[in-house]
């Protein structure tokens, strides 16, 4: 921020003259990484290999050849720095990039980084209201192409934000992601037609499944536009497009022993009592950098480093230092270390997720906002979290995942449990007006909390919700509920799920296939809760569903004598048409 000083003022209340400034506007710092180069980022070495071959990915872009660039490393050895450095080059160069990121929690949350790429494409801000929104993507598609008029309703509906007056969409979930994969390649094409672009997908390895898919369509977009990709992962990370002939994978070995050695002297300096300090940290870091940047500042925070940046002294014998065996050791330690208050914000937040913003911080933690600025501010001086933004709402994230990890672990399971619930509680009531957006997260939540019935309910919404793009990821949220729901003891509200539950998970059974002991293991068992519970609908469509399971295995016999018992349960109820409702859609094969 820029301020202006006006002095000291004395204020009633206050016994010392409280120094007053006037905000005359945003500073220059918007993000984590400006942040932290204004502090001083750790020295960025030892990665000339994959620098340079980012340039030659960047000149083939500039000539008119797109790219995909494959960033893939174990965790800590610097992939999100290397494609830090390299989009703020883009960005120096006058290149328009567009950034995307997959938290940790990301798997359970449908198409988030598609939603997050989409709109900072359209420049959609945080603040801005569904009428601005509309606004917004309505003029960037008309400059684009007048022909986007007809996916305009299809894209505002994707983003959360269709217009209220407007007749409601009615597609078949393959019809709505077959649209949506035509919109995003050929926006991709119309984009670049005028100027190259750099997209940037952060964490790759969490991506949700729906969101996976698009981004297989934006590789083959980038083989015909003057787009780079630029996209980094764990080793875990798999996927057909990294087969492409313009994709390149730049794999990132730990750093050499010159290279650690050159990165620990940056902090430590040279004086002669650290002389050994480097390749014993080597030594225990492995050639991981965020390790051996760990174990220095573990030493600085116990004073047995004394000093300033390039210029420390050891305060005890080399031989006296113990540095943890384990990172997450070392983590445990340095969390262990800090206030009480410090502490059980870093448990809440840990519990909120690897990323998390400081509103949602304040209302799950008992502090006062004196006293959370306070532990923000030394959490950040310990560097356990980084500043992700500023405006316009304060983001923060763990500064590593295992950090998070331990800093989760470490709770007694009642508390964790609380504070998923009291997190859950929050972001429902924050995003009233985009449930369905955050059902996958809040099913998670509160599947965490250890409150099955909630968790099962959101995970039914969030199947309904991802039903309408994407089968498989629907059928994983159907399954998660019923998983959830089997050991729970007989309520009404448990049967009324089921009974949604058992039918339309079998259904995509039949749709998307299962391993038949699979099938037959869940027939039997919403055979069983129907007749237990006296439901004769629900058993005439699991009998109906069932017999097109079977008659997908060619086995026509079982599937007939499933059908008949359809039809003799349904007319009983005097339903018929529950009965027919699959022998129908078989027989139209």
């Amino acid at each position: 921020m820029n301020v202006r000083a006006l002095g000291e003022v004395r204020l009633k209340g206050a016994i010392e003259p409280v120094e007053v400034f006037v905000l005359e506007g945003l500073g220059p710092h918007r993000t984590r990484l400006d942040t932290s180069r204004a502090r001083g980022l750790s020295r960025f070495v030892g990665r000339g290999d994959e620098t340079n071959a980012l340039e030659t990915a960047l000149q083939r872009l500039l000539a008119g050849t797109g790219r995909v660039a494959a960033v893939v490393g174990e965790p800590g050895v610097g992939k999100s720095r290397l494609c830090a450095e390299f989009v703020d080059r883009c960005r120096a160069a006058g290149l328009r990039v567009f950034e995307a990121h997959c938290p940790a929690h990301g798997k359970t949350v449908p198409y988030l980084p598609l939603l997050e790429l989409l709109r900072n494409l359209f420049g959609i801000a945080v603040e801005d209201d569904p009428p601005e929104t509309r606004q917004k993507i309505a003029g960037a598609l008309a400059l684009l192409d007048d022909g986007f008029a007809d996916d305009r309703p299809l894209v505002l509906d994707f983003l959360g934000v269709a217009d209220p007056k407007a007749p409601p969409l009615h597609f078949s979930p393959e019809v709505r992601q077959r649209r949506l994969f035509t919109f995003i390649r050929r926006l991709l094409q119309l984009k670049t037609a005028a100027e190259p672009i750099v997209l940037l997908i952060d964490d790759l390895h969490w991506i949700d499944p729906g969101s996976d898919l698009f981004v297989a369509q934006i590789v083959e977009a980038v083989s015909t536009t003057r787009t780079l990709l630029l996209v980094n992962f764990r080793p875990k990370y798999t996927a057909d497009w990294l087969r492409k002939s313009w994709v390149l994978q730049l794999p990132m070995a730990p750093l050499g022993q010159d290279a650690l050695a050159e990165l620990v002297r940056d902090w430590i300096g040279a004086l002669p009592s650290v002389a050994a300090l480097p390749v014993q940290i080597g030594a225990r870091c492995g050639g991981n950098p965020f390790f051996a940047e760990e174990i220095v500042l573990s030493l600085i925070e116990t004073g047995r480093l004394l000093g300033r940046r390039g210029a420390y002294e050891l305060t005890t014998t080399v031989e006296a230092i113990e540095v943890p065996v384990t990172v997450q050791a070392l983590l445990a330690a340095r969390i262990d270390r800090l206030g009480e208050r410090e502490k059980q914000l870093l448990y809440a937040a840990a519990v909120i997720g690897k990323e998390f913003s400081r509103p949602l911080l304040e209302s799950v933690v008992a502090l006062e906002v004196n006293d959370v600025e306070a532990a923000l501010s030394a959490l950040l001086a310990a560097e356990l979290i980084n500043e992700r933004a500023i405006y316009p709402v304060a983001e923060y994230s763990f500064k590593h995942p295992l950090t998070h990890e331990v800093a989760l672990h470490a709770q007694l399971t009642t508390t964790r449990r609380a504070r998923h619930a009291a997190v859950a509680e929050v972001i429902a009531a924050a995003a009233a007006d985009r449930l369905n957006e955050q059902a996958g997260l809040l099913a998670h939540h509160w599947t965490e909390a250890g409150e099955a019935l909630h968790a099962a309910s959101w995970n039914v919404r969030a199947a309904r919700w991802v039903s309408l793009t994407d089968l498989a990821a629907a059928r994983r949220h159907w399954a998660h509920a019923r998983r959830l729901l089997i050991g729970l003891p007989d309520s009404p509200e448990r049967s009324q799920l089921l009974r949604e539950v058992y039918p339309e998970l079998m259904n995509l059974f039949d749709l998307l296939g299962v391993d038949a002991a699979e099938a037959d293991t869940v027939f039997q068992e919403a055979i069983d809760f129907a007749r237990r519970t006296g439901d004769r609908r629900t058993e005439a469509l699991v009998e109906a569903v069932y017999g097109s399971v079977k008659a997908a295995r060619n086995n026509f016999e079982s599937m007939i004598e499933h059908t008949k018992c359809a039809v003799a349960l349904a007319d009983a109820e005097g339903d018929r048409a529950v009965g027919f409702l699959r022998a129908i859609s078989w027989g139209a094969r």
